[in-house]
């Protein structure tokens, strides 16, 4: 980690001296004493606040948004290990671990191949995740969340800016969890540091981050008794008590990201009229590991007779030129050129008697041009992005949207998108110690093509997912099954329909609420290969007021939360993917959780009863057809927010 900290320090002191060069005489001429500046701090501590509109939080897109430290029923829902409303995601037992899907809207499709292992990226920051920020004064944040046993989860988050112009920030999230069932420690880190530039006049501007991230989780491979588990005896109330499938497997998902993001305007004085020369850069290397000393048959035969240890490499890097035209009536035009080549590899390759039969490598470069046009006036916010790729491969993308606002509490979007995706690269090259765990395939392209139309009003939220599959990528278990686990990739030849509708409203009686967010899906497909449940729902009533003289607010309330029973997706530890499986249903179960949760200034302090009916609507509960759901447990957390 030190080594990684004084890497990104040597990248970003170019920018430090720009900063300190730029500002020198200046500083020079304002030389004060000691006294005078604690003086002057004095005053400014004194001082009327700087306003909320100055602490700024910019996306990739350069979307702004401001810092909030009000207590909403929001906050309420985003106060987890992701930091964001995770309805539709079913979180495992221990915090850290994976989340199955069960709003299939949140899945992400991108034209280019990816490294795979999804499931245990829910935790690993992406670019998107990313945000940077432009501040009055030096803002830091503080969260802090007990969890299952031994163990905390603490995100700590600071950020500067030096100047108005350039800004700095800097954090780590930091989980450890022992958790309640035997083999399922989880140990994350997520490091990373960003800073923003702009010149003068806005003629240069910069956003670029490094991250550092290890996702390491202990792998039981769920319970082997279902039976034991539900039927609510001791000793089996003691999850430690419940034998699981691996007591000795883990899996480590370990990566690094180097990101720029700039763009020069070619005129010096800006205008109706800009030209801008944009760049992007992303440079990310991953590595992920599943490692066993003890083989497992469930798996079936195996290479050794003892310490599996499968490792996958990858690494990525991506570059993307391109000229805008910007221009206050018509809009922003842009055309670019994209340069993608990655190599995905492992460090042995795998033979049989007759000769190669799995290549230890994939690796390529991928050339794509395309344009993008924004539009952005009264009322109206549009943007058309077309890309297909110039080389070898064949992917293209194609996304339109348009934002309609009709005033502040009334907008509606539409959207398209159509992806021709190539598969991601464990789908198409995998090697393991264990045998039937080594496959070599060329997969078509995935087709997607997805409508979505949302509209945000006073009355309530609502929005429409229609989204259609063809050659669809997924892991399906050829064993009839759950305790013998030969998973496998196929693409279906078929065509999936998915169709997803949402409605979310708030109702307010005086200091009483009730928030409301129920999620209705259904699909048409020849076999069951996408599978999704009915109906999600999440239903909050909850109470808000002032107490001790308005020294503090509070807000307490009931969560209540359900989905319709299907054939849910297993989790694959070795794979690090979920798939598949047509033997177990789960759901129909629900889910309770009460809170109290109150804000004294700055500070938000949140206190749960999460499931606390575990015992009384009996224990039918999973998150995966033999991974269980969470027990009642009582946590409690905290964010803390300071403004100097």
């Amino acid at each position: 980690m030190i080594k990684k900290l004084v890497l990104a320090l040597l990248l970003l002191f170019p920018f430090i001296l720009m900063a300190q060069n730029k500002n020198a005489g200046e500083d020079k001429k304002a030389e004060k004493s000691t006294f005078q500046k604690a003086k002057e701090a004095r005053i400014k501590e004194n001082a009327e606040k700087a306003p909320i509109n100055l602490y700024r939080i910019i996306t990739i897109d350069r979307d702004t948004t401001f810092v909030d430290t009000s207590l909403t029923i929001q906050k309420e829902y985003k106060f987890n290990c992701l930091r964001k409303d995770n309805f539709g995601l079913l979180p495992f037992a221990n915090e850290g671990q994976t989340y199955n899907t069960l709003d299939f809207e949140l899945t992400n499709f991108s034209p280019y191949p990816e490294f795979g292992f999804k499931a245990k990226h829910f935790n690993y920051l992406e670019t998107r995740d990313i945000k940077y920020y432009s501040v009055a004064t030096p803002f830091t944040e503080l969260y802090f969340k007990t969890v299952m046993e031994q163990g905390q989860m603490l995100d700590a988050f600071l950020t500067l800016n030096t100047s108005e112009r350039l800004n700095f920030s800097i954090a780590y999230k930091g989980l450890r969890s022992v958790g309640k069932y035997v083999n399922q420690v989880s140990s994350n880190g997520n490091f990373r540091f960003t800073t923003s530039y702009k010149s003068h006049k806005n003629r240069y501007l910069l956003n670029a981050h490094f991250t550092a991230q290890d996702l390491y989780n202990d792998e039981n491979g769920g319970i082997l008794s279902t039976a034991n588990f539900e039927s609510g005896e001791d000793p089996f109330t003691e999850r430690a008590r419940l034998d699981v499938y691996f007591d000795d497997a883990s899996s480590m998902l370990k990566g690094n990201r180097y990101f720029i993001d700039h763009s020069f305007r070619i005129n010096k004085e800006g205008g109706d009229n800009n030209l801008r020369i944009t760049h992007q850069m992303n440079f990310e290397n991953k590595s992920f590991e599943f490692s066993q000393p003890t083989i497992s048959t469930r798996f079936g035969p195996s290479y050794v007779s003892s310490n599996i240890k499968d490792k996958t490499r990858y690494n990525r890097f991506y570059n993307k030129v391109g000229a805008t035209y910007e221009n206050s009536t018509i809009g922003e035009v842009q055309f670019f050129i994209e340069d993608f080549r990655y190599n995905y590899y492992y460090n042995r390759a795998i033979f049989d008697g007759t000769g190669l039969i799995i290549p230890n490598k994939l690796g390529t470069t991928i050339n794509s041009v395309g344009g993008q046009y924004r539009y952005q006036k009264n009322n109206w916010n549009g943007k058309f992005l077309y890309s297909r790729s110039i080389s070898t491969q064949s992917i293209s993308n194609l996304d339109a949207s348009v934002v309609y606002r009709l005033d502040d509490k009334n907008h509606f979007t539409f959207r398209y998108q159509n992806i021709s995706k190539l598969p991601d690269n464990n789908y198409s090259l995998y090697q393991s110690g264990y045998t039937e765990y080594n496959w070599s395939n060329s997969f078509k392209n995935q087709k997607i093509n997805s409508l979505h139309v949302e509209a945000k009003t006073q009355w309530a939220t609502a929005s429409l997912e229609l989204t259609t599959l063809n050659d669809y990528l997924y892991f399906q278990n050829t064993q009839a099954r759950i305790d013998s686990l030969i998973v496998k990739p196929f693409q279906y030849n078929k065509v999936i329909n998915y169709m997803a509708f949402k409605v979310a409203k708030e109702f307010k009686f005086g200091k009483w609420a009730l928030d409301n967010t129920v999620l209705y899906q259904k699909t048409d497909q020849s076999d069951k290969i996408l599978n999704v449940p009915q109906l999600v729902t999440r239903n909050t009533i909850y109470y808000s007021d002032f107490i001790f003289k308005k020294a503090m607010y509070i807000q307490t309330g009931i969560t209540f939360s359900y989905f319709s029973k299907y054939y849910a997706n297993d989790y694959n530890p070795l794979i690090g993917e979920f798939y598949v499986q047509q033997e177990k249903q789960i759901g129909d179960f629900p889910m309770f959780d009460f809170f109290i949760n109150a804000e004294v200034g700055q500070t938000r302090i949140y206190l749960k009863a999460e499931h606390f009916n575990s015992a009384l609507s009996g224990y039918d509960f999973y998150s995966a057809p033999n991974y269980p759901y969470r027990d009642f447990i009582v946590r409690f957390g905290l964010v803390w927010n300071f403004f100097k």
